[in-house]
């Protein structure tokens, strides 16, 4: 694994724009899930319209009943829309020979730390390398479950220290993005910054690269690396999570109870996020098996937190191959730094 390490000081302002985007955010707070479970929606009303940004709202703290995201999830629609485009681009690359083969990727990570100018939300080049490892052994299988066929290795290390970035990432974001940027559909750019009380991360997903490359990533709150201070939070698997929906993966909640699911056929269904540990729930007691609460794409706390399945690994490997194989396109690698 490569260790990188080099560091930058003040960043490159871009251009900033409106870009469209849909955001897969993860939230702390004291409420509950509104609406409880999804439920699928007459296909008379999915659409391939891109849908606008998704809010990433604060939630409060204090209750000390922290769970993951109230908003940001993919309505049914959304999620039958991006599954269109997965199928349409993988006719496109395969042809007839879709889904026989399942891909095995070593990643280049570009890790953009954005840090107050009195160092709070900086971190040193240990701690970004175990952040990458923890990626690395938790798609390798080595947690527990599959091996997805995934690695990451860290390609570049920026460092920025700026207040107005630090403070309001969601505010300076088309900022932040189209001056750190690194890479094409390939690369990992993952952001390490404030996110603002009660927002543990967010990311793109592989359908939405074509529409605005410079958004393309991943963003986590400083305080969920590997001894980061999240309560319940701080082992890096918001890193992970975010990247599993980077490589194209719903939550396994998506859909609630009902079919397809999250698409894949391994993951027990689920009718809503889960919370801490709930070990042996079983929201859909009509369909086979407990929920997937040790699944990384759930909501439950990082220690309860273990596996991908085979199927999952199949999907990422679909989303690979459909959208960010860099042998299938021509996009540019990360760009050298001094």
């Amino acid at each position: 694994m490569d260790d990188g390490g080099k560091t930058l000081g003040n960043a490159i302002s871009g251009k900033s724009g409106a870009a469209v985007r849909l955001c897969c955010a993860l939230a702390v707070g004291a409420g509950v899930l509104a609406g409880g479970a999804l439920t699928a929606v007459p296909a008379a009303a999915e659409t391939t319209a891109r849908p606008a940004d998704c809010p990433i709202e604060n939630s409060s703290e204090g209750s000390g009943d922290f769970r993951r995201d109230k908003d940001g999830h993919l309505t049914a629609a959304q999620a039958a829309a991006y599954e269109r485009e997965l199928r349409a681009a993988l006719r496109a690359r395969q042809g007839p020979h879709t889904g026989q083969t399942q891909q095995a990727a070593t990643v280049p990570v570009a890790v953009h730390i954005v840090h107050a100018e009195d160092g709070t939300g900086d971190l040193d080049d240990s701690t970004v390398r175990e952040q990458i490892e923890v990626m690395d052994k938790a798609f390798g299988g080595g947690n527990s479950g599959a091996d997805t066929g995934f690695g990451f290795r860290l390609a570049d290390l920026t460092r920025t220290a700026d207040d107005a970035w630090f403070e309001d990432f969601g505010a300076h974001e088309d900022e932040i993005k189209s001056g750190l940027h690194q890479g094409g559909a390939g690369t990992l750019n993952l952001y390490i910054t404030r996110l603002g009380e009660g927002v543990l991360g967010q990311a793109t997903f592989p359908q939405e690269y074509p529409d605005d490359p410079d958004n393309d990533g991943v963003a986590v709150d400083h305080r969920t690396v590997p001894g980061g201070g999240r309560e319940g939070f701080d082992l890096g698997y918001t890193a992970v999570h975010e990247t599993g929906h980077w490589l194209g993966l719903f939550h396994t909640f998506q859909n609630g109870c009902t079919d397809p699911g999250d698409y894949v056929d391994d993951t027990p269904y689920e009718a809503e996020q889960s919370s801490g540990c709930p070990e042996g729930r079983d929201t859909c007691p009509t369909r086979e098996g407990d929920d997937p609460v040790h699944n990384f794409m759930n909501y439950s706390d990082d220690p309860c937190l273990n596996h991908f399945t085979q199927g999952q690994a199949r999907r990422m490997s679909e989303h690979w191959t459909a959208f960010r194989d860099p042998q299938q396109r021509t996009d540019r690698e990360p760009r050298p730094r001094p």
